[in-house]
């Protein structure tokens, strides 16, 4: 995931948790009250500003090594703070979703579902499509614009 931060000047910094360290990502689940990392990154899909604070402030360490998550705050948090998603990510979300729902035989429906919002969340919206494309679906792409 990516989390984009407003810094003062306008500027974006753009923040991966695929960067992070194993001890890093650590330190975010114990800072978030011992979770898993699964739940981190269920709260980050949320928008969850104790999580994505949690991001930033293991980036921030790296050069501030002491520096605690008690005391580490990001002002107007709401405009300064967002998560996206990578297409790796929605990838692997369809190829998930498209298995759940084989048996169902409902995958269009279920993915029809998704999309509005993946299209919101993700950092570049034409990977959305390009995913589903890439698994077969494309033509879900083609049915919502005609």
């Amino acid at each position: 995931m990516i989390i984009r931060y407003t810094q003062e000047d306008g500027s974006v910094e753009r923040l991966s948790t695929d960067e992070l360290s194993a001890r890093e990502a650590a330190a975010i689940e114990q800072a978030l009250g011992d979770v898993q990392w699964a739940r981190v990154e269920a709260l980050l899909q949320l928008q969850d500003p104790s999580a994505m604070r949690a991001i930033v402030w293991a980036f921030r360490r790296r050069d501030e090594p002491t520096l605690v998550f008690a005391d580490f705050d990001i002002p107007s948090w709401r405009r300064r703070l967002e998560v996206r998603i990578t297409r790796a990510e929605i990838e692997d979300a369809l190829r998930n979703m498209m298995l759940q729902a084989i048996s169902e035989q409902a995958e269009d429906t279920q993915i029809d579902l998704v999309t509005p919002h993946w299209r919101k969340i993700a950092d570049d919206p034409a990977d959305v499509d390009a995913a589903l494309d890439g698994l077969g679906k494309g033509h879900l792409v083609k049915r919502r614009r005609g």
